[in-house]
């Protein structure tokens, strides 16, 4: 998940030299971290269907989960960087966490309401607790360890983030799709009593998960208060050998402009795949399964990203990483086509495959876009990580398209995603000289 990018500005720490072996410890605290976060925002494809039947929404507005969870990456990033600074990294994590509880908590009176618009405002306010995770959480990473050994570190956070992407299906479809979901014309031919009982059980699907979370947030929140981390310190601006001093913005860059747009559109295509999976096999020409059923496949696709970021570090040691981004962009064209033209089981694994090629994407396109931005680094990283609001916005769009011609084809919006990073990973990301300013 984008939740895993590395921080690009460099930092130093306070513990003495030569001490490397006592960062086991706090690695594994963060390691924690990058789990949650990954949980908390998988979860999300399990809340979108059941969202979608208990308010009888469209496609469109059952995405509008996404818009409201994404949206807060592209407002909440560059404040989270100023609390960040005036309270340092382990205050973020503590106040990231704590304000994550508490969307956590928003969770039970909008269940108990039934109000969608208090959904969304939880999930605005869960999102932004994580965005404020991650702005403080991977700068510790990239600097609790040898220098030589930070990308390995990083690769070993992100498969943990994908680890809990890959459970929180399984718990969501026990927990939250074990009530099945019933239509105001169902509900209205229940006996009063009846259908106050259905009410409340299907609330509490809902209420008591999200219950459990908030109370783990607030005591992982305690634990990283009283656990004892490395003091950190980051620099502005960070300097490159050889960078192009003439330019006075990272946003005359073109391969770093172009690699935002990659990561709004990687984010935006795999969000939107993750989000109409168990709509997808709920489909009689697809799978023609029950909720909880379909929601026990979707940790395949979660799980391939995990899978694949283990064999990524083996592939982009042997080969250029623009070409490695090409060729997996181009599998994922090439599954979202065949599950498009194809039904049964070839349309559903060939759709959950893409999740192995998506594995490499986010750290590769930003590793690329940053490449040679010498002290606009900062600037540019704060550019790749705004652009994460694609998951916002593709995900709605793909709703729109899938009330106008079906979920099977829907799938056509992501597919142009990962042509585009085809693209950029073969020719739009090499750095391009400019002697002009900017």
């Amino acid at each position: 998940m984008a939740g895993s990018a590395p921080a690009a500005a460099t930092a130093t720490t306070s513990s003495p030299a030569g001490t490397n072996t006592s960062y086991l410890a706090p690695l594994s605290v963060l390691t924690t971290l990058f789990f949650m976060w990954g949980f908390l925002t998988c979860l999300n494809d399990i809340i979108i269907p059941h969202l979608k039947g208990v308010f009888e929404l469209n496609y469109a507005q059952a995405m509008m989960i996404q818009f409201a969870f994404f949206t807060a990456y592209f407002v909440v990033s560059l404040p989270s960087g100023v609390v960040v600074k005036k309270i340092g990294y382990k205050g973020g994590i503590i106040i990231g966490l704590l304000v994550a509880a508490g969307g956590c908590l928003l969770f039970y009176p909008a269940a108990g309401a039934r109000s969608y618009a208090m959904f969304l405002g939880a999930l605005f306010v869960l999102a932004s607790g994580i965005t404020l995770l991650q702005v403080a959480a991977n700068p510790f990473v990239a600097v609790l360890g040898k220098p030589e050994t930070a990308s390995s570190r990083l690769t070993l956070t992100q498969a943990f983030n994908s680890l809990g992407t890959t459970v929180a299906p399984f718990f969501g479809s026990i927990l939250i799709l074990g009530t099945a979901v019933k239509s105001k014309a169902e509900i209205a031919a229940l006996s009063p009593a009846a259908a106050e009982a259905y009410r409340v059980a299907e609330a509490a699907s809902v209420q008591k998960p999200y219950l459990g979370l908030t109370a783990a947030l607030v005591l992982l929140a305690v634990a990283i208060a009283a656990f004892k981390l490395p003091r950190i310190e980051g620099s502005d601006d960070v300097t490159a050998a050889g960078a192009d001093s003439t330019h006075k913005s990272a946003w005359s860059y073109r391969h770093l402009v172009l690699g935002a747009v990659a990561i709004f559109v990687y984010v935006g295509g795999e969000v939107a795949i993750g989000s109409f999976l168990v709509n997808y096999f709920k489909e009689p020409n697809i799978g023609g399964l029950a909720e909880v059923a379909a929601a026990n496949l979707v940790p395949l696709y979660w799980g391939g990203a995990m899978v694949g970021r283990f064999i990524g570090t083996l592939t982009l040691r042997k080969w250029k990483p623009g070409n490695v981004l090409a060729i997996h962009a181009v599998g994922c064209v090439a599954l979202i086509a065949l599950s498009m033209a194809a039904s049964g089981s070839v349309a559903l694994y060939s759709i959950l495959a893409v999740g192995l090629f998506n594995s490499i994407m986010f750290p590769t396109i930003f590793t690329l876009a940053i490449d040679g931005l010498g002290r606009h680094t900062g600037q540019g990283s704060g550019i790749l990580c705004m652009a994460i609001v694609g998951g916002a916005l593709i995900p709605v769009l793909q709703g729109v398209v899938a009330d106008a011609i079906g979920i099977h084809h829907c799938f056509i919006v992501a597919l142009l995603c990962y042509v585009y990073i085809a693209w950029y990973g073969a020719k739009g990301s090499a750095p391009v000289a400019q002697s002009q300013s900017a």
